[in-house]
């Protein structure tokens, strides 16, 4: 396409994204180069479903949209922690470790599922096993930033795992630490896919997709 028009059609792009930011907070990463799956990753956060669906189909729609081919998408919740209330004082402490300053540019998505067995287990069970997984990630608390999304019902996943990190060997080390857990063998699936990307701005996304 002459880069004329790409550069008209891009504008298409911040045009929906502008549309909708006061219902929506919406992440731009730029997958191209790291990943073989996709050029672009959206993460949207609303309040209801159906806002993200409305700034979907406007994207969709729109001029730059009509060359978006959605090669999958991930449904989730945020939720109050199911177990670190009945935490050890002092872990609830070390959770409160506040991340290193500076930036963060890679973005880490991993889904998971669970097994029956692991949902057919006792709450006093999980919960031990989910404070030896907490105890291991702990180290890492101040270079790889996390958040947990819940997806049983939503998605055929239970859960969607986010992560950002400007230390990937950081973020290897807590995946292979946690792999090592008698909790890890209740994991049905892990990743396929996960998603590694670069976290930018909407400015740079465009910039980088008019050239």
């Amino acid at each position: 396409m002459d880069p004329s028009v790409r550069i008209v059609r891009l504008a298409t792009l911040k045009g929906v994204v502008e549309q909708h930011r006061e219902h929506v907070a919406i992440d731009l990463y730029l997958l191209r180069g790291l990943s073989d799956q996709a050029d672009l990753l959206f993460r949207i956060h609303a309040a209801e479903l159906r806002q993200t669906q409305d700034f979907l189909l406007d994207l969709k729609s729109s001029h730059f949209g009509r060359h978006l081919k959605t090669v999958g998408v991930m449904h989730g919740l945020t939720k109050k922690p199911n177990y670190v209330p009945g935490f050890p004082d002092q872990m609830k402490l070390d959770l409160k470790t506040t991340s290193e300053p500076g930036q963060k540019p890679y973005a880490i998505v991993i889904p998971i599922r669970k097994t029956a067995e692991w949902w057919g287990l006792d709450q006093e069970k999980r919960a031990a096993m989910m404070q030896e997984h907490t105890a291991a990630t702990l180290p890492y608390l101040a270079s790889v930033k996390r958040k947990l999304y819940h997806s049983s019902g939503l998605d055929d996943l239970d859960f969607i795992t986010y992560f950002e990190t400007s230390k990937l060997e950081d973020f290897h080390s807590l995946v292979l630490s946690l792999q090592k857990l008698e909790e890890f063998r209740y994991t049905r699936r892990f990743g396929t896919p996960t998603i590694l990307g670069t976290m930018k701005s909407l400015d740079e996304v465009v910039e980088l997709l008019a050239q």
